[in-house]
């Protein structure tokens, strides 16, 4: 198997904002051709599946990129330098009012891996207990606990578009069925 890569040769800061930077890198590839990058710097996210009983929490929220209102986990952006658990706890209580006795690393996915490079950490939460819900200013969201199986059947049927949501689903599906959680 050959070894495949391209080295990073020069970089500029074209945009700074505030969840997102983009920049221009230039870059050789293997057979010494430069080629441009554009990269987007992202702090990475959390998202947190958290059953009550045969239910899996799950938030709605108009996201705006897409203009239209989403079905997710919970989940929440990474402060830089932040620990993803810690996030992990503190977005699963600031969207749903719940806090968690447990949580279980089930890995981590790179949700746009051509131009991006933010990771999305996921977690399992066990051993729900209710505090209460504290939402950013600039948050809003309904939360909605919905019946586990149904939700693999709207994920298979493309019901449920985002993909973290879907990532997270399908691997809790198939981790359940093989007796693993």
């Amino acid at each position: 198997m050959k070894t495949l890569y391209e080295e990073t040769i020069g970089s500029e800061r074209i945009y700074e904002g505030r969840v997102i930077n983009l920049r221009r890198d230039t870059a050789r590839l293997q057979n010494g051709a430069e080629v441009t990058r554009e990269v987007i710097e992202h702090p990475g996210g959390v998202s947190v599946a958290a059953f009550l009983g045969d239910d899996l929490l799950m938030v709605r929220q108009f996201r705006y990129a897409p203009k239209k209102v989403l079905l997710e986990i919970p989940a929440g952006k990474l402060n830089y330098g932040e620990d993803p658990l810690d996030c992990g706890k503190r977005e699963l209580e600031e969207e749903t009012g719940y806090q968690a006795d447990e949580f279980i690393s089930l890995g981590k996915m790179l949700p746009t891996c051509a131009y991006d490079e933010e990771v999305i950490h996921l977690y399992l939460a066990k051993g729900l207990h209710k505090t209460h819900q504290h939402l950013d200013d600039d948050e809003f969201l309904d939360v909605e606990p919905m019946n586990f199986e149904k939700l693999v059947d709207m994920v298979l049927a493309n019901e449920i578009e985002d993909a973290k949501t879907q990532v997270i689903i399908l691997k809790l599906k198939l981790l359940r069925d093989a007796g693993r959680i």
